[in-house]
């Protein structure tokens, strides 16, 4: 009986597997863990309302999606291409590498005004096609992925390493009280003082890996503009 408590995982995997409406999964997956555990449905639905509202913050990110849907349907894309046209010597890399150097300085004072669904999707990545589009023309659908790849891990990686140059953040926070538990004389400043260099070794490295990335867009589309090696 204790066993078929971990339905719900089951669900969860199945469902994923199946490719099937995540939410709708996720709650499934909920209900019927709580019933096979006896709890009544009343009971299940006010866990799940009560867990929705306390974590309700971490869905305010949907309310971006039918503005990102709004710009993406009256030509986002087609206005960054022109913007990113008028701007002289732009590359895809360098574009990506500008990103990442404002979301890790923005982590660094912990100024969350970026992130994927607010700046990846609807402008730098539009931006980082504009400026391959510029320069070599049409893009294959490789292609496109891996800009769109190269756009999600320039955020990934600006947030990742400088978050903790912020003595306030709450991964500092967790690491000064970890270490104070286990008998080191640690404090926020220092914390953030040792993730600083680690921050700018991650900003070199972002900017060395997109440098390369325009390296090979060049010698797969030719280095003329219009694509017309």
């Amino acid at each position: 009986m204790e066993a078929l408590k971990l339905i719900g995982i089951l669900i969860v995997i199945v469902g994923f597997i199946l490719k099937k409406d995540t939410i709708a999964t996720v709650v499934i997956a909920g209900i019927v863990t709580g019933l096979v555990s006896g709890m009544s449905l009343i009971e299940v639905l006010e866990i799940l309302g009560k867990s929705f509202i306390s974590q309700r913050v971490a869905t305010v990110f949907v309310l971006t999606l039918p503005v990102i849907g709004i710009c993406e349907r009256y030509g986002l894309k087609e206005k960054a291409v022109d913007l990113i046209g008028k701007v002289k010597n732009a590359t895809a890399g360098k574009v990506i590498t500008i990103y990442q150097i404002m979301r890790a300085l923005g982590a660094a004072f912990s100024l969350r005004l970026s992130g994927h669904p607010q700046f990846v999707r609807p402008l730098i990545n539009p931006m980082a096609q504009g400026a391959a589009i510029v320069k070599y023309g049409e893009l294959d659908k490789e292609t496109e992925d891996e800009l769109k790849a190269y756009c999600a891990a320039s955020d990934n990686y600006g947030n990742f390493y400088a978050q903790l140059c912020f003595i306030g953040a709450a991964g500092t926070l967790l690491i000064v009280s970890t270490l104070s538990e286990q008998g080191c004389d640690i404090d926020a400043l220092q914390v953030a003082m040792c993730s600083i260099p680690i921050a700018v070794i991650s900003i070199v490295v972002g900017a060395v890996n997109n440098h390369l990335l325009d390296r090979r867009l060049d010698r797969k589309y030719g280095k003329k503009q219009g694509g017309k090696a």
